[in-house]
């Protein structure tokens, strides 16, 4: 009997527990080998993460670019693909909407410019990430390994255009003038302040919900509309989706190319809600955490912002620890993070056939059970 689409995220839902509990103990052992209490270390992490407003907010915003590169994963993977290309695609979602504020914002207000920056910024994501998709649709070029180097590409783009092109006149940081007022995404602090609620100062913005429509969004397209359904069938086999009548060269071309927008309203949260200009590497690996994140999610949207969580309770809880205990370095703190990361995501599923051997025999004995006091009953019965 196939199991139950319930069953299956139950059976995910303890397996990502036994591999987080597995990975604080290994971080514990750790810990307490440099002297340091696994306890004191972990409450500060959590602490640091959801123990204040201040705190939750950080979680969010480091939460919110993951989201956006999580689903950009998701959405390639359930065609068949795997697009490692985020952190370009980033890059030039945040270069699309930076050019259009520099260029519009002094003359628009921001109910138009907002939305112009994020249009300009699915439209770069897009077609960076189309290129590679039309090379492997039409020939035959591996998208793992153009999208990769595509990532080098937009680095060095960007690289080109704020050094020669784009920097602040008399200016020596490598970055472009400030954006005017109106390409500024208002923050939550701002948003709440408007109906009376007081929220502490953070880099917390609108994108944070921008970002969960993004996930409700996936969600929808790849399980309640047809082209979700293409594109899942071109996954599932390319030769079959052929058969029945779907291109796989036009859905690779989409499958790619969504993902490259999702990846590129990373550019909404950093460039437009937090630095207000153009700067390097404004990304700052969420490109490639973002594969961790959907791994870890099972390419799910739900699986991916609650897996975004945790690896935003990781940067802030991390931060917070490294400052708040005496002897805890931020190398130490970094590979604390890096244990949990690997637990999480890279071994997501080395202890999941153990775990199913033993899900199978807590089964037969249940059966076993029921077997035996469904006999006890019946010979009460009988008597």
């Amino acid at each position: 009997m196939k199991p139950s689409r319930g069953s299956t995220w139950l059976g995910a839902i303890v397996l990502q527990a036994v591999n987080l509990s597995v990975a604080l103990l290994v971080a514990g052992v750790v810990v307490a080998l440099i002297g340091l209490s696994p306890r004191e270390v972990l409450a500060a992490f959590v602490d640091g993460a959801f123990g204040s407003l201040r705190g939750l907010s950080y979680t969010l915003y480091y939460a919110t670019s993951l989201i956006f590169t999580g689903l950009a994963v998701a959405v390639s993977f359930q065609a068949g693909l795997f697009n490692i290309g985020g952190e370009g695609q980033a890059t030039l979602g945040g270069l699309g909407a930076g050019l259009v504020a520099m260029w519009l914002a002094p003359r628009l207000p921001a109910f138009e410019m907002l939305p112009l920056m994020l249009l300009a910024s699915l439209a770069a994501g897009f077609a960076w990430a189309a290129i590679p998709a039309l090379l492997q649709a039409y020939r035959g070029s591996q998208v793992v390994i153009t999208t990769i180097m595509f990532n080098f590409l937009a680095s060095s783009l960007m690289g080109y255009l704020l050094v020669d092109k784009l920097r602040a006149p008399g200016g020596m940081s490598v970055e472009s003038v400030p954006f005017a007022s109106s390409a500024h995404l208002p923050s939550v602090q701002e948003v709440l302040a408007r109906v009376g609620i007081e929220w502490p100062s953070s880099p917390l913005n609108v994108s944070f919900f921008l970002a969960v429509g993004a996930a409700v969004g996936v969600h929808l397209l790849l399980w309640r509309t047809s082209l979700g359904y293409r594109l899942r069938a071109v996954g599932s086999g390319p030769a079959a989706a052929a058969y029945a009548g779907i291109d796989p060269k036009r859905y690779v071309v989409v499958a790619v190319g969504l993902s490259g927008a999702l990846a590129g309203m990373v550019g909404m949260n950093e460039i437009a809600g937090v630095n207000g200009k153009l700067l390097l590497d404004f990304v700052g690996g969420a490109g490639f955490t973002g594969i961790a994140v959907s791994v870890m999610g099972r390419n799910h949207p739900a699986g991916i912002v609650l897996a975004s969580l945790l690896f935003g309770a990781l940067s802030q809880g991390g931060a917070e620890a490294g400052m708040s205990i005496p002897g805890l370095s931020r190398d130490m703190v970094v590979t604390l993070q890096g244990l949990i990361v690997l637990f999480s995501g890279a071994m997501a599923f080395v202890l999941a056939p153990t775990l199913g051997r033993l899900g199978r025999a807590v089964g037969r004995l249940r059966r076993r059970l029921f077997a035996v006091d469904a006999a006890v009953a019946l010979g009460d019965v009988d008597e």
